[in-house]
């Protein structure tokens, strides 16, 4: 492992607790981009013509990755952009329940689209007060994020599924930008219909990638109207065959940004996913009960019984100044400040950072 950590300049110098924000780059994907541009540069539109079976590669690691199958993926520039087409065809009328104060690029489409939105506070039953508001307001569709980027509240993923065999006509649609490559996860038992999410966080593969994933049916539900000359495979006899996954590639698609996903996926399958999981898990366990005992930590997200990698601490004066005085990068979110841990983090720095903290 520190031979793989050894790949990222940045973990030299600081203790870097901000994979939230974004995640970072490493020596091996700086030269895979370095050939692809050096490529380009030789090739010119020789090089493109052949690299668009990059495209359909990163769609197949995916839904190795993520347990989907590949022609239910679909490639976005990030999230939100898939977001906002798949709500262009939804009908307004639908009763849809969204978190208090998740990532606004899930919230604000549903808000400005949709004429019947309510929401849940985020605490310590979350699940419930979701499970009595679906029964109660006779909701249509739950849209969440499956980690919460303010402090990490992770959502149970065994009551999604539960969630859906109870009531089969729910739609659940979930951002999955925090929560996709921190833990081992199969889409297609999941009790997701659509998950979606931009690949430049935990799964280290830089800007301008995402993807959209789909079951098998839910296209029904929708009636999406994007279209372009690439959804139809460059084809113009293809006009009237497109299908909904193509929808969400109505133009071209960069192979710097998606074969940088590709790339990172498979530097993550090669580590070992048992290994990077595991130690993500390990460190989440240290800092809850690091920043517990240091009494830092939300009570909603203490009696919690799972919890994600990211955690919101109170600031106690000039806290944030004395982390970034100690080469700590982090962020500040609302009246806090936000700490989270990937696989390349150690125990070690997760106790530099509350010697830090308790310092005077």
């Amino acid at each position: 492992m520190q031979k793989i950590i050894k790949q990222f300049p940045v973990l030299g110098q600081n203790i870097y607790a901000d994979t939230a924000a974004s995640g970072l780059l490493y020596d091996g994907l700086l030269d895979w981009r370095q050939e692809h541009d050096f490529d380009f540069l030789i090739g010119g539109s020789k090089m493109r013509k052949t690299s668009y079976e990059l495209l359909s590669q990163t769609k197949d690691t995916l839904g190795t990755f993520f347990g989907c199958k590949a022609e239910n993926v679909a490639l976005v520039p990030n999230f939100s952009m898939g977001l906002n087409l798949l709500l262009e065809g939804m009908p307004k009328t639908v009763n849809v329940l969204l978190l208090e104060d998740d990532y606004p690029s899930l919230n604000w489409p549903f808000e400005s689209r949709m004429d019947n939105v309510s929401f849940v506070k985020i605490n310590e039953d979350l699940e419930e007060r979701i499970l009595a508001k679906i029964k109660s307001d006779h909701i249509n569709v739950l849209a969440l994020s499956l980690v919460q980027w303010l402090n990490g509240v992770k959502v149970d993923l065994d009551f999604l599924k539960s969630l859906k065999n109870d009531f089969p006509e729910l739609l659940i649609i979930a951002d999955g930008t925090q929560f996709c490559g921190t833990q081992q996860f199969n889409f297609d038992t999941s009790g997701i219909d659509v998950l979606g999410a931009s690949g430049y966080k935990w799964l280290l593969g830089g800007y301008g990638n995402g993807f959209m994933m789909f079951k098998e049916g839910v296209s029904a539900k929708f009636s999406c109207k994007s279209t372009g000359f690439y959804s139809a495979n460059h084809g113009f006899e293809r006009k009237e065959q497109i299908s909904f996954v193509k929808q969400f590639e109505p133009g071209h698609l960069d192979t710097f940004n998606f074969g940088s996903l590709n790339y990172s996926l498979k530097f993550l399958t090669e580590i070992g996913l048992d290994k990077v999981y595991g130690q993500i898990e390990k460190l989440t366990q240290k800092a809850k009960e690091e920043f517990a005992e240091a009494g830092l930590l939300e009570e909603a997200v203490i009696k919690r019984k799972e919890h994600s990698s990211i955690f919101k601490i109170k600031d106690t004066g000039k806290l944030w100044d004395k982390l970034n005085n100690n080469e700590v990068v982090c962020s500040q979110r609302g009246d806090g400040i936000r700490l989270s841990f990937h696989f390349y983090n150690t125990e070690k720095e997760i106790e530099k950072v509350v010697r830090i903290i308790k310092s005077k």
